[in-house]
């Protein structure tokens, strides 16, 4: 049974909770944005004569490639996070992220370039990929070691909610530019411009990061004879094995839910629904704003009452959110948003999946054991996802609400039946012996 911490933030740690989930809503601002104006980029990156829906399963395997490069990122950077440092490494992702997010503004389409067009946009997908390989994971374990025992389902929570936040800023740059711009400028020239801004806000977040401290886990860490003296990918593989199998499911249920209805369903209702850009971006806002939150609540929740009560008690609602989700279009366009609404205030059980990785990998190596199970996990579904869900929903509309459950299930599967409460407790009276030692 969780035991609640009586122990308060400080203005410290929350200020290092605050700029931390700050960067994180702005790297993922710059990683997601492109998802949002799949269908103008698909019209300006591919030949005309390529039917509709051909061109969309193009453009979101253009997206995918970035979750297909995140291994690369994740283990090499999560190596140098558990050897020189978790923020050194939560630094570096950020410029790696908002530099290729700015030259997008500038790449030409199709018509200019030909073939070259969409080589370079993969090309810098590839880069962005890399980038976010170090920054969930590297988020995750920073703030969780920043936290006080009994308030990390909080710190991961919120720093879940930055994350979330980068998908809602996302979200209403999207919104915004449909509102006031028409579908011919946004082809045009306005397309470019959510690119440019998150490159701009990319680089600030670097600022932010610089100022942010090491943890004190790894402080202590590094002076004490516990660190591991291997190479953390071998001892994760040779010692944790267990652990990156349960973490790759968790992942896996998680991608389901962030990637199919946050990311893809507003393109998704516009193609095989006839709903409005306008219309679907306003309503994917609502969730998003209400994923925020939820991740936050779902965080609290799991402090005071454990991860297993928190998931079958909203785990049903979320499911049966879903199927409504691709229902509901079909027969009352105008309940979307409040069926939206209630995808949104449950998505935040994504929370659960790294507030379990970090509990289940010790100090030493626990940002190569999150980063390794999350990205390797991520790449393969992230990359199938997309281009698996476009094809499903051409031919049966509610193939993503099916992906979705077989997901979710699956994950759900794997937490319950995971050594969770040892882990926990095991890993958690390792850190506090570390930083007693220091």
């Amino acid at each position: 049974m969780p035991q609640p911490s009586n122990q308060r933030l400080s203005a410290h740690e929350l200020r290092t909770l605050w700029l931390a989930s700050l960067g994180g809503a702005l790297e993922f601002y710059d990683f997601v944005v492109f998802v949002f104006f799949a269908g103008v980029i698909g019209k300006l990156f591919f030949p005309s004569a390529t039917s509709d829906w051909i061109r969309q399963v193009q453009t979101f395997s253009v997206f995918a490639v970035g979750y297909i490069a995140r291994p690369i990122g994740g283990i090499v950077l999560a190596h140098f996070g558990d050897r020189y440092g978790r923020k050194k490494v939560f630094t570096i992702s950020i410029l790696l992220m908002a530099l290729p997010t700015l030259f997008i503004g500038f790449l030409p389409t199709y018509t200019q370039a030909g073939a070259l067009a969409p080589a370079l946009l993969v090309a810098l997908r590839v880069v962005q990929g890399i980038a976010i390989g170090g920054e969930a994971p590297g988020g995750w374990v920073y703030v969780a070691e920043h936290a006080p025992r009994g308030r990390r389902g909080f710190a991961i929570g919120l720093l879940t909610a930055g994350l979330s936040f980068g998908i809602l800023l996302g979200s209403l740059v999207a919104t915004a530019v449909n509102r006031f711009a028409t579908p011919a400028d946004i082809a045009t020239k306005y397309w470019r411009v959510p690119f440019l801004l998150g490159g701009v806000l990319g680089l600030l977040a670097v600022k932010f990061r610089r100022s942010l401290h090491e943890t004190p886990v790894f402080l202590a860490l590094r002076n004490t004879v516990s660190q591991s003296s291997g190479v953390p990918l071998k001892v994760i593989l040779k010692q944790h094995l267990g652990a990156v199998w349960i973490s790759a499911i968790v992942t896996w249920s998680l991608t389901a839910v962030i990637v199919v209805e946050i990311l893809m369903t507003p393109a998704l209702l516009q193609k095989g629904y006839g709903i409005s850009p306008l219309a679907a971006q306003t309503s994917n806002l609502l969730a998003t704003a209400l994923l925020c939150l939820s991740t936050v609540a779902t965080g609290i929740l799991a402090d005071r009452f454990g991860l297993r009560k928190v998931l079958l008690a909203v785990g049903p609602l979320l499911i049966a959110a879903t199927y409504a989700l691709y229902i509901v279009p079909t027969k009352q366009p105008s309940a979307l948003p409040a069926v939206y609404a209630l995808v949104g205030a449950t998505a935040g059980l994504v929370t659960l999946a790294p507030l379990l990785m970090v509990e289940l990998f010790p100090a030493a190596v626990r940002f190569t054991g999150v980063s390794f199970s999350y990205n390797v996990s991520y790449a393969i579904w992230g990359g199938v996802t997309p281009p698996l869900v476009s094809l499903l929903s051409h031919y049966q509309r509610l193939g993503p609400a099916h992906y979705v459950l077989i997901a979710f299930v699956s994950g759900a599967v794997a937490l319950l039946l995971s050594q969770r409460a040892v882990a926990r407790a095991s890993h958690a009276a390792v850190d506090a012996h570390v930083l007693q030692q220091s």
